[in-house]
């Protein structure tokens, strides 16, 4: 029973957040996307039941109830090099810092690369876990967000309230 010619399936999840929906995705053995609207082109299946989903869902309400500041679950990240480099390097900013788009292309050797971090950031498959709302401009303003600038507020003003 070889399944290697076949993608595994995706499924998906919705969950409410203090800010409003958030579209979880798995597929057999990883969360492979945490959106802020569903993704049509996934023709996912909606799982009431997924070991990975449950687990992501849970561990979300635990950080927006401010019990937890790092995540455990499995995930994959699908992107270019340069992507993938730039989401590494957003999982290293601590909960309840902040970023801006030119520290983190320092941080990966790449100092001229700050608009290619922008784009890499607003590509980020799996917000909040991969924590790209910490990154905001040079001058200290929030620039940007997928979920909203409301949203990305909401997150940092939640850290830094939990911060002990």
């Amino acid at each position: 029973m070889s399944q290697s010619n076949h993608p595994n399936k995706i499924v998906m999840q919705v969950i409410k957040a203090p800010f409003g929906n958030l579209y979880l995705y798995a597929d057999d053995s990883h969360l492979t996307a945490i959106t802020f609207r569903e993704i049509d082109t996934l023709n996912a299946k909606v799982a009431e039941n997924h070991p990975i989903l449950n687990r992501t869902a849970q561990q979300l309400s635990e950080y927006f109830a401010g019990q937890r500041r790092h995540f455990d679950l499995p995930f994959r990240l699908q992107g270019t090099h340069f992507q993938q480099q730039v989401w590494q390097q957003l999982q290293k900013i601590a909960y309840g810092s902040t970023e801006n788009y030119g520290q983190v292309a320092a941080a990966i050797e790449n100092p001229k690369a700050v608009r290619a971090v922008g784009n890499a950031n607003n590509k980020n498959p799996i917000v909040i876990v991969v924590p790209c709302h910490r990154v905001i401009g040079a001058s200290g303003k929030m620039v940007g967000y997928g979920g909203g600038l409301t949203t990305k507020e909401w997150l940092l003003n939640h850290e830094q309230a939990h911060i002990k």
